[in-house]
């Protein structure tokens, strides 16, 4: 009984022995050869028939292209910001390795690569033997071709996610490698030796941290291209496919092991007649710790510093783009693994002055806890410049216990990966006047004032109001009667905003913020006219907005009435080259320009230059300023402004988790305390602090000829309504008359 196992191993090591010899002769000796080794051999044919159609390679893509790729997001001035794989590999064409690193591989793995026709019987044979009739240590003995075969398989079946199959790719069997011999043959029939060596180079596995592939190893080890590569470097590299995590030379325990690796193939190049003997005694006398250039391999946002929200902002526009799959996980995957460049409208100087002035303005671990948020974005081309905040971006769980990091980009929408938006108080208030201005009433127009309006004068087309009058007054009470709509923009009074929408209708406000690109930032309710903004309040700001909304809506008003959805990519391509669609800006006139320059002239020259409330947004060197400041009640502070055609940016300073329990009353914030805050305080500061930094980086020149206001809006009586006003501002007018009181 004891001797049974023993017998039983020979017999089926007999038989392996017998089929791999059949597999190697056809191999070696062609037809002839096989006669001497007949299928019966097998015994009734039964192990044939149940191995051949195991050996088929259809559905097999060898194509190097069709392997996953990293993608790689560039800024505007095509700076990396960002790379995303689930294997890191840049394909590149044999043409574009160097010598050294295509001799050094051979040697390295296959002496015999140019001889053999996908199988190196010598090397079978000897491995064979060791591992399995000398029953010594599992050897090799596969060839380059058969390398790359197995490799391919892997990768297909993880693409298929079929565990079952990437198993039996990899597993220590006889057959496998029967497979593998088979299909290697196949392919050297239907490749040439150069096609193979490219696929070889860009699928094997060449470091830790899923880097695959030799110009991805280049950049990584050395900071150079894959054509660039010297005889060190590359026979450095060579070594590392023995042991990807062992041999690894950036990690500083593997260095010894991985400089005896590289002088092995060294000297396997120099017995095999590929370099001479004094390129040998350089190279094996040159430290591995003086050539190496060790650059990160950190991906993914996570990785992108400064620049982390705006990564964060692209990937979600992508992942929510039907252009880039029919699915969220077929768009994750392209990300992952298509090789797209994506090409962004983020602007480096732009982004990095919104994030220095946020964290100068309060900084991250302030005990106040509040959230310093800024959007930019540039008039007339809907190009998104950069964001800012006084966080660090951080996915990972440490977020949720540091209140200095997070992956929350709160500058954008809550559909693009943001919150539910700020209140966005009076920096709302210049729509109010395009709506008047849009309805052909006048600036100066004086306007009754109350400190209550009732509902019902705020309806128009099919939405009634009702219910208990509306009480407002302005920030320090009471109201001012009568005043012009350009006073009430000038003094920030939520009165006269109040007579000027109970006189055109709600409508006519929501209609105006719509064509400037407002909308509200909760997912559930975007549209201006969702139950939960469309109230009389809207005319105050008591709306749910994100800071790239708002920054846009300016954006408008300093393009001449030009308006554009915020786009955040000009370009993404594949890696074969082609273009996938990518939403677009759709600029379009939205407004009058006489409008958009009459407001742009209200906010100038009333709001700034004359003692308004926004007077401290004045820019440096006497330049033009088109600004708004708004406080909501307690619990946000904000400014808007722009420069003409260059830059539109929003600042919303608050407690962007819990506004409501984490108020601006009594609070200390940077080191100040001050009993009330407004948003001339702080967040005025840091929009100017962006703006002029941003503005001296770029060297934007200083053109003080916008803002032209048009006479007829100016004109104390006002413009005639043309027939396509609301048909019941005229009634709406005459019961706000009859309404307001002192």
């Amino acid at each position: 009984m004891g001797t049974m196992p023993k017998k039983n191993s020979m017999t089926i090591r007999r038989a392996l022995s017998l089929a791999l010899s059949y597999v190697v002769l056809c191999v070696a000796g062609g037809v002839v050869a096989s006669l001497l080794f007949l299928p019966a051999v097998f015994g009734a044919n039964t192990v044939a028939k149940a191995v051949m159609p195991s050996l088929q390679v259809e559905g097999i893509d060898f194509d190097v292209t069709s392997l996953p790729q990293q993608s790689r997001m560039y800024a505007s001035d095509g700076s990396v910001i960002a790379t995303f794989y689930s294997q890191n590999r840049i394909v590149v064409p044999i043409k574009d390795v160097s010598e050294y690193m295509q001799k050094a591989i051979v040697a390295r793995e296959d002496r015999r690569f140019f001889e053999h026709s996908g199988v190196d019987v010598q090397g079978v044979m000897r491995a064979f033997v060791q591992t399995y009739i000398a029953e010594g240590d599992t050897q090799g003995g596969s060839s380059l071709t058969q390398q790359y075969v197995k490799n391919v398989l892997m990768v297909q079946a993880r693409e298929d996610d079929d565990p079952i199959a990437e198993y039996h790719a990899q597993e220590q069997t006889i057959a496998r490698k029967l497979r593998e011999m088979l299909i290697a043959v196949q392919m050297e029939k239907m490749y040439s030796k150069p096609e193979i060596l490219q696929g070889y180079l860009n699928i094997a596995q060449f470091g830790s941290n899923n880097l695959y592939g030799v110009e991805t190893a280049a950049h990584r080890y050395f900071n150079v291209n894959a054509k660039d590569l010297n005889l060190v470097q590359s026979a450095t590299i060579a070594a590392i496919t023995k042991n990807p995590s062992e041999i690894d030379p950036s990690i500083p325990e593997n260095q010894e092991r991985a400089q005896d690796e590289r002088d092995i193939v060294l000297q396997l190049m120099l017995d095999q007649g590929l370099i001479e003997q004094a390129e040998y005694d350089e190279a094996v006398n040159t430290p591995l710790v003086d050539t190496l250039d060790i650059q990160s391999v950190n991906q993914g946002c996570q990785s992108a510093g400064n620049a982390g929200f705006f990564c964060a902002y692209v990937t979600t526009k992508i992942l929510n783009s039907e252009e880039f799959g029919e699915t969220e996980e077929d768009r994750q995957k392209l990300l992952n693994e298509g090789g797209l460049d994506i090409y962004t409208t983020m602007d480096v100087e732009a982004n990095n002055a919104a994030m220095q002035a946020a964290n100068d303005t309060i900084p991250a671990d302030d005990p106040s806890g509040l959230e310093v948020m800024i959007a930019a974005i540039k008039p007339g081309t809907g190009e998104v410049l950069g964001f800012g905040i006084n966080r660090t971006y951080d996915a990972t769980d440490a977020a949720a216990s540091d209140q200095t990091k997070t992956s929350m980009n709160y500058m954008v929408d809550q559909v693009d990966g943001g919150g539910w938006g700020v209140q966005v108080g009076s920096t709302w208030k210049p729509i109010n006047m395009v709506a008047w201005m849009q309805q052909g009433r006048s600036i100066n127009e004086g306007l009754r004032t109350s400190t209550r309006y009732q509902q019902t004068s705020f309806s128009c087309g099919e939405y009634s109001f009702g219910g208990p009058d509306w009480e407002v007054e302005n920030s320090g009470g009471g109201t001012v009667n009568p005043e012009t709509p350009l006073q009430g923009l000038i003094r920030s009074h939520n009165t006269t905003q109040a007579s000027m929408a109970s006189q055109i209708g709600l409508c006519a406000i929501a209609d105006a913020a719509t064509a400037l690109g407002y909308h509200n930032s909760p997912s559930s309710a975007m549209d201006v006219y969702s139950s939960n903004s469309f109230n009389p309040p809207m005319t105050i700001g008591a709306v749910q907005a994100s800071p790239l909304t708002m920054a846009n809506v300016y954006a408008t008003l300093g393009a001449n009435g030009v308006a554009c959805t915020p786009i955040a990519m000009t370009r993404v391509t594949d890696k074969n080259g082609d273009e996938i669609d990518v939403p677009q800006a759709d600029c379009h006139q939205a407004i009058d320009p006489e409008i958009a320059q009459t407001t742009a002239y209200a906010l100038n020259q009333g709001v700034v230059t004359a003692g308004g409330e926004a007077a401290t947004t004045q820019l440096d060197n006497g330049r033009k300023t088109f600004a708004k400041t708004g406080t909501n009640e307690n619990t946000y502070m904000l400014t808007a402004g722009f420069v003409p055609n260059v830059v539109s940016a929003f600042v919303a300073v608050g407690d962007a988790q819990d506004p409501l329990n984490n108020t601006f009353d009594n609070k200390t914030i940077n080191g100040v305390y001050r009993s009330e805050w407004f948003g001339m305080y702080i967040a005025t500061p840091a929009w100017k602090q962006f703006m002029n930094t941003y503005l001296n980086a770029i060297d934007a020149p200083i053109d003080n000829d916008y803002g032209q206001p048009a006479q007829k809006y100016l004109t104390a009586g006002g413009v005639q309504a043309n027939t396509n006003a609301n048909a019941n501002a005229n009634r709406n007018q005459e019961q706000s008359q009859n309404q307001n009181v002192q």
